[in-house]
């Protein structure tokens, strides 16, 4: 496929308690879930999607 090999590194900061379902089910989707969980995606535009619906939960770093 494409030339990029870049990874977002996801880590949960603050609990999805008190937040909206759907902001619950997004932490789902990027494979977190609990506060100190890490995930390493690939970086494209349907995850940043999913990260910018989260941003005050979440942590990326990006990963070469």
């Amino acid at each position: 496929m494409g030339g990029s090999t870049t990874q977002l590194r996801v880590t949960q900061v603050r609990s999805a308690i008190g937040t909206k379902p759907k902001q619950r089910g997004t932490l789902r989707a990027l494979g977190l879930g609990r506060i100190g969980r890490a995930n390493t995606l690939p970086d494209r535009p349907e995850i940043r999607g999913m990260i910018a619906r989260v941003p005050h939960l979440v942590e990326v770093e990006e990963v070469a």
